[in-house]
């Protein structure tokens, strides 16, 4: 009886990592089968490296929203990443016990908190405050990269505090032993050990960054057009699909279903960055 049981417990967990892997594969192949020919019809360079986007025309160029994403991805990654990290030493090896649990919980609740209220927030709070103080009116690459600051902080919190809370406690008390400060225990022999897991926390927070949608919609002016300035409004890769997607035909739509291909590339490069990560850190 117990050999049978364990037979089929071993039937139902592969069954459940073939889904997994079999949901991943037929992603990969509904978006292959449908984008890349589109970039071919379209011309790949033309679609990679067109500066217009006009479907009424048939012009399709994503360079736009390419370079849309990697804008405010990065100013997402200058904002939230100093603040991340800081607050993940603090609450590894500075904050007191007893506000330990709120923090925690108030970072955990980041987390769980649905984009479009972060849309909400950051039309009623962030885009005035942008208005009032920078050129513009506000929706703009630099509200859009306040906002995906803020969203990606429990992501990198969360992975770089359990990476520093993993380094051998033998290393912080050598340095004390050495004469060292509190203070530069932590970061010149405490942090930089754990930088492979900071550093994997860093590279999802980008991910979370370049894959969200509801919010930047709210917030980034959606304009499909080269990036001028932290000031004018821009459209991303995800917008732009989310937007056209309900009333897109024939080579438009395929247009979309390519800009998703592009997509799921650079989403793609971001897994391996992780991956490679982990693994030189477990051959270190």
């Amino acid at each position: 009886m117990n050999r049978f049981f364990e037979v089929f417990m071993r039937v139902i967990f592969f069954i459940a990592a073939f889904t997994s892997v079999l949901a991943v594969f037929l992603i990969c192949l509904f978006l292959f089968a449908n984008g890349v020919p589109a970039m071919k019809e379209i011309g790949f360079l033309d679609f990679l490296l067109g500066t217009k986007w006009r479907p009424g025309n048939d012009i399709y160029g994503i360079m736009p929203m390419i370079l849309g994403s990697i804008y405010v991805t990065g100013g997402a990654v200058l904002i939230g990443v100093p603040i991340g990290i800081l607050t993940s030493v603090f609450m590894a090896k500075f904050c007191p016990k007893r506000i330990y649990g709120v923090l925690k919980e108030a970072t955990q609740l980041l987390a769980g908190i649905p984009s479009v209220v972060y849309g909400f927030f950051g039309l009623v709070v962030i885009v005035p405050f942008v208005r009032a103080h920078f050129p513009g009116n506000g929706t703009n690459i630099l509200t859009a990269s306040i906002l995906l600051g803020i969203m990606i902080l429990p992501t990198i919190i969360g992975v770089a505090e359990a990476a520093i809370r993993t380094v051998p406690q033998q290393y912080y008390e050598g340095a004390l032993a050495l004469g060292a400060t509190h203070e530069r225990s932590v970061f010149a022999v405490v942090l930089p050990a754990a930088k492979s897991g900071v550093a994997a926390g860093i590279v999802l927070g980008i991910g979370r960054a370049i894959g969200e949608t509801m919010a930047v919609i709210m917030v980034a002016g959606n304009q499909p057009k080269m990036p001028s300035s932290l000031f004018k409004g821009v459209r991303t890769l995800t917008t732009n699909i989310v937007m056209e997607m309900g009333y897109a035909t024939d080579l438009h739509r395929e247009a979309l279903i390519a800009t998703a291909v592009v997509l799921f590339v650079f989403i793609l490069i971001i897994n391996l960055c992780v991956s490679l990560i982990k693994y030189k850190s477990a051959k270190n």
